[in-house]
């Protein structure tokens, strides 16, 4: 049987192998997927393909900054006792490092790391260390001053919560305590020209229902309604929020008498939006003993 780019990406999806090394196993077993399968497994890379079922919400984001541009990449891991482990560190180091030449995600997967794609390098690594891992996403912004800050460092550049600030003018002490008011107030957006409008619409929506609620008047549910926007808008835009450092302030009024202009913002925790498998052990040790 022919060794097809379609069957390549079949025992590579199903077995988490390198691309290269998913084509070398076709090959060796002229296109036969079952026996191309054993053939990884004689090879030591069936350990990969027997971790990927698992979840990997845990892990480390990194950041790097180069030439006015600044990336944040999040690698994650089954355990946080991996996302300690130096070898794991340096990896994901690289990685961020790679990211800094790239567009997105696919071509950072591509993109060269010491002779292997990064794909194909965190592949590796599961063999070696044990864990399903996986590149999840990567994010970048550009200014004249990018700042970083990280929460919960793990190693230098690296933890649990990565921060960018891209800012015109300013200064990189100004733009650091602007990423650790992002890391603690995690606002959804730059401002409200930028804020997702299905947010704002379901928001309006729900406090229409409750400013009708009340019995008031048209006229004067109108005046709520928009109060309570202006609240909402002002609690979730980066702009709008008072400042952690000066509550007196908002954001926006501290980059002004700061002399910046922050023009974009990257904030990025390890594991938002990831379903966590839950795991009750009693109940496994229970059904096990029943078995």
């Amino acid at each position: 049987m022919a060794v097809t780019a379609a069957l390549v990406k079949e025992l590579r999806e199903s077995t988490g192998v390198g691309m290269m090394d998913a084509k070398k196993a076709l090959v060796e077993t002229a296109g036969d997927m079952e026996a191309a399968v054993d053939w990884l497994r004689t090879k030591g890379l069936a350990k990969a393909a027997k971790k990927a079922g698992r979840t990997a919400a845990e892990g480390l984001v990194a950041v790097a900054v180069a030439g006015g541009k600044g990336v944040a990449v999040e690698v994650n891991s089954e355990t946080d006792f991996v996302a300690k482990n130096k070898e794991f560190q340096d990896m994901v180091s690289a990685i961020a490092s790679a990211a800094l030449n790239v567009a997105d995600v696919d071509g950072l997967n591509a993109a060269d790391l010491g002779g292997k794609s990064v794909a194909d390098t965190i592949t590796n690594k599961i063999a070696t260390i044990g864990e399903n891992m996986s590149l999840r996403r990567m994010a970048s912004v550009e200014g004249e001053t990018v700042v970083t800050y990280v929460h919960n460092a793990a190693a230098e550049g690296m933890g649990k919560i990565g921060v960018l600030v891209a800012m015109n003018g300013g200064s990189e002490d100004f733009g650091r305590q602007v990423a650790m008011h992002i890391a603690a107030a995690n606002p959804q957006a730059l401002n409200e020209a930028v804020l997702d409008p299905s947010v704002v619409e379901k928001e309006r929506t729900i406090l229409t229902e409750q400013a009708r609620e009340s019995g008031k008047p048209e006229n004067i549910i109108e005046n709520m309604i928009k109060g309570r926007m202006k609240k909402f808008l002002a609690e979730v835009t980066l702009l709008g929020q008072d400042f952690v450092i000066n509550p007196d302030l908002t954001v926006e009024a501290a980059a002004k008498e700061a002399g910046a202009e922050i023009v974009g913002y990257v904030r990025m925790e390890v594991g938002e939006g990831i379903e966590k498998e839950a795991s009750d052990f009693a109940a496994e040790v229970a059904a096990a003993v029943q078995g």
